[in-house]
């Protein structure tokens, strides 16, 4: 059996896993379906129904919240627009061998460089917008390009360097909006002032269909082009499937380290933008706050596990995930279920997704010869 088709089937297994787990965890944490089982001998009938009913009732809100009309499916491109972003800044650097988990403090500059132009510099409609949109790509490929920097002339390890500037940018966020620069005049809790609209992300009114998703898949198309078609992309590639190789056929590896971590970062950095810029449901974007910009760089490192680092994995992965999340929200309201059930089924996807040798004993057929060395390589993150 190819690769590929073992990749995707081993995918849709550990989908389906997860939400089997799921149903289990909605069964016992309900005290009125378990009360059923306790004459399950005699009546079984109420158990299977209640059980039915539970699980279809929320499953079936999930769906309806994510997918359920023009408005959910609106929302969970919404959703989904940042996670990509972010996840190709992942998945590009797992490419090169390197694996970032900064993220999230890539996000919070690409919003902080983005927010700024959007509410403290005033420009014509378009021009601003894309001002605004450099400036954030900008400030993600600074605090990514820190860290490649880094790596390659001092060799520390990106994973402990990428985690400690999440800190740090976070804690700089919260430093600025205490400042008479980033904070709104005449408030005294930390909070920006309103992006103009000139700089807010176009959208399809009366939805949450924005310009930064489809901008997203701009973004997929164009990291595909550049791991399979340019010269970049193929040095990015060498070094991480063999470093030493790559430097004895004369390949700089500490410029490719470089350039892979700039570019994650600006990749992670039009997160941040897109949180920034994006229209909310009022139609204007959210301002800064310490939480701008959520989890995504964190939920990124998930989004490309599941893609397998590949830009298409990502996309669908993102959208996955940004379902997820709309869908939560519509599985609370009308199954009265925990929204924090959504997480469980994104860690559950990941675990069953990280671990295809568990997978393999369920299905033999999809077993494969298991490959090990860089990040790119392994069979978990390709």
């Amino acid at each position: 059996m190819r690769a590929a088709v073992r990749e995707i089937i081993t995918t849709l297994v550990a989908i389906l896993l997860a939400l089997i787990v799921g149903a289990i965890l909605m069964v016992v944490s309900d005290a009125d379906v378990i009360g059923k089982y306790a004459y399950f001998a005699y009546r079984p009938g109420d158990a299977v129904a209640a059980t039915l009913s539970k699980v279809g009732g929320t499953y079936l809100a999930l769906v309806k919240g994510a997918v359920g009309g023009l408005g959910p499916i609106t929302e969970t491109t919404a959703q989904a627009a940042p996670l990509i972003f972010a996840g190709l800044g992942v998945a590009l650097a797992f490419r090169a061998g390197l694996i970032n988990i900064g993220g999230q403090g890539q996000a919070v500059w690409g919003a902080i460089f983005a927010a700024y132009i959007g509410f403290a510099v005033h420009l014509p409609l378009v021009i601003h917008v894309v001002v605004a949109l450099i400036a954030g790509v900008i400030g993600g490929a600074i605090w990514g390009g820190i860290v490649g920097w880094l790596k390659a002339r001092t060799g520390a390890h990106e994973v402990i360097v990428t985690i400690m500037l999440n800190y740090v940018a976070t804690g700089m966020l919260s430093w600025l909006l205490t400042t008479s620069v980033f904070r709104r005049p005449g408030r005294t809790d930390p909070i920006s002032p309103v992006v103009d609209w000139t700089a807010t992300f176009a959208r399809l009114e009366g939805t949450q269909l924005h310009v930064g998703f489809f901008l997203a898949l701009a973004a997929a198309v164009g990291v595909w082009w550049i791991l399979e078609r340019s010269t970049v992309g193929f040095v990015l590639k060498a070094v991480g499937s063999n470093p030493n190789a790559a430097a004895t056929a004369g390949m700089s590896v500490g410029r490719a380290i470089v350039i892979a971590m700039v570019l994650a970062g600006a990749l992670a950095g039009l997160a941040g933008v897109n949180v920034a810029l994006a229209p909310s449901d009022s139609g204007v974007p959210v301002p800064l706050t310490n939480g701008i910009v959520g989890t995504v760089g964190f939920d990124a490192v998930t989004v490309a596990l599941l893609g397998r680092s590949r830009p298409l994995g990502v996309v669908l992965a993102g959208l996955l995930f940004g379902a997820l999340h709309a869908g939560g929200l519509g599985m609370q309201s009308i199954a009265q279920t925990p929204l924090t059930l959504t997480t469980v089924l994104q860690a559950l996807i990941v675990l069953f997704v990280a671990a295809p040798a568990l997978i393999g004993k369920l299905l033999p057929f999809l077993r494969g010869r298991q490959r090990t060395g860089t990040p790119e390589s392994t069979g978990a993150l390709t």
